[in-house]
């Protein structure tokens, strides 16, 4: 098979590139820094806005800050899909200690309707959960997820 080497080379040449634009890679020989830049960063704002519409208020409560937030974080991370993007992010503000309330929230809802460990897809819980956000409750009952909030004076 005479076109097998020339194909591997190219496939190799792709996964460099790819690896460059979403995952932190270095840029492949041959291609010009700036527009490669340029295309990283239009993917990593894309990318942003993909995991906003799964984390609506995560995003919502960093405001301004969601993108460069975001973009910091998923710098050298290749995309897990947008929810899942969204919760290792959340995680990983709640252990850094800067995890807005509303996230905080959020990512205990979330926790509670769903098993996630970080590494495979996100699963269904089928028995009663608890999660704890912000002085908060989420609580999982037959598929339905409530945040309890104590009252406030």
């Amino acid at each position: 098979m005479t076109g097998a080497a020339p194909r591997d080379d190219l496939a190799a040449r792709q996964a460099e590139l790819v690896a460059a634009l979403v995952a932190g890679g270095p840029p492949p020989a041959g291609f010009a820094a700036g527009p490669l830049a340029a295309a990283r960063a239009a993917l990593l704002g894309k990318r942003a806005g993909e995991v906003a519409r799964h984390w609506p208020l995560l995003a919502a409560r960093l405001g301004a800050a969601w993108l460069s937030t975001f973009a910091a974080w998923a710098a050298d991370r290749p995309t897990a899909g947008s929810l899942r993007d969204g919760w290792d992010l959340a995680r990983d503000l709640r252990h850094r200690g800067t995890l807005p309330p509303s996230g905080a929230d959020e990512l205990a809802v979330r926790e509670a309707g769903l098993r996630y460990d970080g590494h495979t897809a996100p699963r269904p819980r089928r028995l009663p959960a608890v999660a704890r956000a912000d002085g908060a409750i989420a609580v999982q009952v037959a598929g339905r997820v409530r945040l309890l909030r104590p009252a406030r004076r």
